[in-house]
């Protein structure tokens, strides 16, 4: 499905990265889906995985992902990278997307496209998490808006926040402290000034996973998993053997489909196969 946000039937889509004004005018140009055409193709994804039909879906409702990237803007990432979450999730969604619950996929693929690009936010914003549980993610989002002013907020206006919000006070006041710290470089830039020395690297021990002995064990039991994996696939069967190695340990992972139609069975009979495989390989390696 990847390859739908390439091609179109007609022209070739420019990629965000490269073209950016050419992708947002390409994906502006191609036709918005009917509610009939639309379960049309739904119906043939779910009951077919017809990837055809998945592509078609996921190209009309690329306007709607460049919509929403835009409102992220302001956390100073790429509009392209953040397009580009934002298909993902919009993949995601029409991979999932039901025909008969009623709804039409816009409605059903903002949660996917948001929650796709909120991820990537938070990885990126910062070289340090700003944000690591549910309350710290909803006021990373929300907290510069709710502000009423500029500066460090009061005891009056972080109580009102957080009731906004539903989040304590005290959780305010972090994610606020964390907002206005700024990141600083690890190791020390080269210059006369003394004050280098003080950066991150000239303090902090290195972790213990850096000893020598323990890299070697780490590297030695890598190994030593890799030739068990693939002793157990070799006394697997041939087909069973490929199924596991197209599935799971290949670039291009295929799909249930695919191999059905490779061995001219049913996909529920491959995800059986797989899911045999997988068990007899799990007692192998034992």
């Amino acid at each position: 499905m990847t390859n739908a946000l390439v091609t179109t039937s007609a022209t070739a889509l420019p990629v965000p990265g490269d073209q950016l004004e050419s992708y947002l005018a390409a994906v502006n140009r191609i036709p918005m889906l009917s509610a009939e055409r639309e379960r049309e193709l739904a119906v043939r994804l779910r009951d077919h995985g017809d990837l055809e039909a998945a592509r078609e879906m996921v190209l009309s409702h690329l306007r709607f992902v460049v919509k929403i990237a835009r409102g992220y803007t302001g956390y100073g990432l790429p509009l392209a990278d953040l397009i580009q979450e934002g298909g993902i999730g919009l993949m995601k969604a029409v991979r999932r997307f039901d025909p008969d619950v009623g709804v039409r996929l816009v409605s059903f693929a903002v949660h996917w496209i948001r929650a796709e690009i909120h991820e990537y936010v938070l990885r990126n914003w910062r070289i340090v998490k700003v944000a690591t549980t549910k309350a710290q993610r909803k006021l990373f989002f929300n907290l510069r808006s709710a502000k009423k002013r500029l500066g460090w907020l009061n005891r009056e206006e972080v109580e009102s926040v957080a009731e906004d919000l539903g989040v304590s006070p005290d959780t305010v006041l972090e994610m606020e402290s964390r907002l206005s710290g700024q990141d600083i470089a690890f190791d020390p830039v080269e210059s006369g000034d003394d004050e280098d020395a003080w950066t991150p690297a000239a303090y902090l021990a290195a972790p213990v996973d850096e000893d020598p002995a323990n890299t070697l064990e780490a590297v030695d039991w890598a190994e030593q998993n890799n030739q068990q994996l693939a002793e157990a696939l070799a006394q697997l069967d041939e087909r069973s053997r490929t199924i596991l190695e197209q599935r799971w340990l290949s670039e291009n992972k295929a799909t249930l489909q695919e191999l059905a139609n490779r061995y001219g069975v049913s996909a529920e009979r491959i995800r059986q196969l797989e899911k045999n495989a997988l068990k007899k390989l799990k007692t192998l390696m034992a």
